[in-house]
């Protein structure tokens, strides 16, 4: 819901009352929202006039041939068409914001990597200034592969707005609460919440309880969806309904404004005269949209074994190679352990796609110690990986009773391309050196006599 005690300058359409105030349930939807009666034209998208003097222009999140199930578009109905916000562009530095391909060849990314939260800054930080790239994969240029980043935020953004011409971005909060007052309306996003900002979606960023912190992963590819349930069906895990589009606002001010545009990995800017957040009226499936983690509905073993991690997958970008992804979302929340006769935790295992992990609050299972709130890891492709002793030998002798596992939210970025480490998350993120010592003493024990567990 809309905190009421943090107003907002923009005017903001009529809406549902009680949990979807402010919102529009469902993912991938065909939303329709408008500020002022009449101001969206209706059976049609591109009338001669439109209503009030407004201008109508089509944002399009794909190819205009793309397949009709993944085509998204959304018409926008606003006091000056987007040209009018774009006007000759400076490049700009940002140097804390790098993207792929970007291998420092004095940077190791070969490793097991885990950091403390990177902490709170005096300086006055916006959420571009703020950013913080700890990995690249792939290539913004050939808008295939991601980023990741933690940000630090204490200071609003004013008349000043952004938006990335390179990528979809998936903010996961740690700490404090952000409003991102978007082209299409409003998004509160807290911890336990999540929320996607579409690529080319322009938008001002507002704090309104920080200083805030949280996890950013910017994705090249294709856009997240909801995976492929299977064999489970049409229920459980993430569900569409528990998505929130927001309903349109606008505001109409006639004051000095920058806007920023990521584009190729290189930062510009431009001024204009006007606030650019003038849509009065949309239709359309390209939106932004948050999401309470705490909705996510886990699926998991009741008899026997643990199931991999990818059955805790809350969205998906596809890589165009099926079933192997550009990047997945996997969320490891409370849920109840119960399996007979079962190593718990996840196993030692080696993997073709590599992780990043962030811990959002709580213990995780298979890192009691030292894996914090606000805390990163990183293990690349192929590199091992798992419980450390305490962990293994906790799970190992356990009485196997129901246990519910609570208290706990971290999530996993991960993708099919290997993860470089800037030159900050190598040497100014506070990286514990003694991480891959977690393992040492893992113990031999082998006993070759015959029955002997």
């Amino acid at each position: 819901m809309k905190d009421l005690a943090h107003p907002t300058r923009m005017q903001v359409a009529p809406s549902l009352e009680g949990p979807n105030e402010g919102y529009m349930p469902g993912f991938g939807n065909d939303y329709e929202t408008e500020v002022l009666p009449g101001a969206l034209p209706q059976g049609m998208n591109s009338p001669q006039k439109c209503n009030y003097g407004l201008y109508g222009e089509q944002l399009s999140g794909t190819a205009f041939t793309a397949p009709s199930h993944q085509n998204e578009r959304t018409w926008c109905y606003r006091i000056r068409p987007s040209v009018k916000h774009s006007h000759r562009y400076t490049k700009i530095d940002v140097p804390y914001w790098k993207s792929a391909p970007n291998v420092d060849p004095d940077v190791i990314s070969l490793g097991q990597y885990r950091w403390d939260p990177v902490p709170h800054s005096e300086d006055a930080l916006t959420w571009i200034s703020g950013m913080r790239t700890m990995t690249t994969a792939g290539d913004v240029n050939t808008q295939v592969g991601m980023a990741t980043h933690t940000y630090l935020v204490n200071t609003s953004m004013e008349d000043d707005y952004f938006f990335s011409a390179d990528s979809e971005m998936l903010v996961v909060p740690q700490e404090g609460v952000l409003r991102f007052s978007t082209e299409l309306g409003i998004i509160d996003v807290e911890p336990k919440e999540i929320a996607i900002l579409p690529r080319g979606l322009l938008y001002r960023v507002e704090v309104l309880e920080g200083p805030a912190r949280g996890f950013v992963c910017e994705n090249y590819g294709q856009k997240f969806e909801l995976p492929g349930r299977g064999p489970i069906g049409a229920n459980c895990m993430a569900n569409p309904r528990d998505f929130k589009a927001p309903v349109a606002a606008f505001e109409d001010r006639e004051v000095p404004s920058t806007v920023t545009v990521k584009w190729c990995g290189q930062f510009h800017k431009t001024e204009i005269a006007q606030s650019p957040l003038d849509v009065v009226a949309w239709h359309g499936n390209y939106a932004p949209v948050k999401y309470d983690l705490r909705t996510y509905c886990p699926v998991g073993a009741i008899l026997f074994d643990h199931p991999d991690p990818s059955i805790f997958t809350v969205l998906t970008a596809p890589s165009g190679q099926p079933g192997t992804a550009n990047i997945d979302f996997v969320l490891f929340r409370e849920r109840w352990m119960v399996a007979e006769d079962t190593f718990r935790p996840p196993w030692y295992h080696k993997n073709i796609m590599s992780e990043l992990m962030g811990n959002i609050y709580g213990q995780y299972d298979a890192k009691p110690q030292g894996f914090i709130p606000g805390g990163m890891s990183l293990h690349n492709m192929m590199l091992p990986h798992g419980p450390d002793k305490n962990a293994f030998e906790g799970a190992s002798n356990a009485d196997l009773t129901a246990e519910k596992l609570d208290n706990t939210m971290s999530f996993m970025f991960e993708t099919r391309f290997p993860q470089h480490l800037t030159g900050f998350a190598a040497s100014e993120a506070p990286l514990q050196d003694d991480y891959i010592d977690c393992w040492v003493d893992i113990e031999k024990k082998f006993d070759g006599t015959p029955g002997k567990k």
